[in-house]
């Protein structure tokens, strides 16, 4: 155990929370110093979150708990993709009103564990489609992103000559 002076990390780490940390003496002296933000992403497929997101969620606790401010992210936005799950298949694609509904019914979870309001600590919840949906980013990889598998891109010797070279790729230079 470390002579922490910050409350949130001495608890943190008195809770077995803390494996590794980058930089734990600057994120110390800050949280001793001054209330800090912290937020953990959700996915929005699912009307509740599986016990997989425990941990997350007690750290966002964790954090108000010490006089921190905790930010749930709802990933409304990316939700809209139908991006892959690890599974054999794509996500399906859920409705506006399907995922609206979704991210209020997790929201009601996350009163049982968080005080939301407008103070410095209380707790915010967040929708990244608020941002993203803004940009046209969800509708191109909905409309364009699809015709253009992993597998496919894989096959062409640019793609993977960037790759061998650890050159960042992106979508529009990965399908020329």
């Amino acid at each position: 155990m470390t002579n922490y002076k910050s409350d949130l990390l001495r608890l943190l780490d008195e809770r077995g929370y803390i494996h590794q940390m980058t930089d734990a003496e600057g994120l110390d002296a800050l949280a001793a110093k001054q209330i800090v933000p912290g937020y953990i992403g959700f996915d929005a497929t699912a009307p509740s979150l599986h016990v997989g997101s425990l941990v997350q969620i007690m750290m966002l606790r964790r954090l108000q708990q010490t006089g921190h401010k905790p930010v749930v992210l709802m990933g409304g936005g990316t939700t809209r993709i139908g991006d892959p799950t690890g599974r054999d298949e794509s996500r399906k694609m859920l409705s506006d009103e399907t995922i609206a509904a979704n991210i209020a019914s997790i929201f009601s979870i996350f009163q049982q564990f968080l005080t939301f309001g407008d103070g410095p600590t209380d707790a915010v919840m967040v929708d990244n489609q608020d941002w993203l949906g803004k940009l046209g980013y969800i509708e191109l990889l909905q409309e364009v992103g699809t015709h253009f598998t992993i597998n496919r891109m894989m096959t062409f010797d640019s793609v993977k000559l960037r790759l061998d070279r650890e050159q960042p790729m992106t979508l529009s230079n990965s399908i020329t």
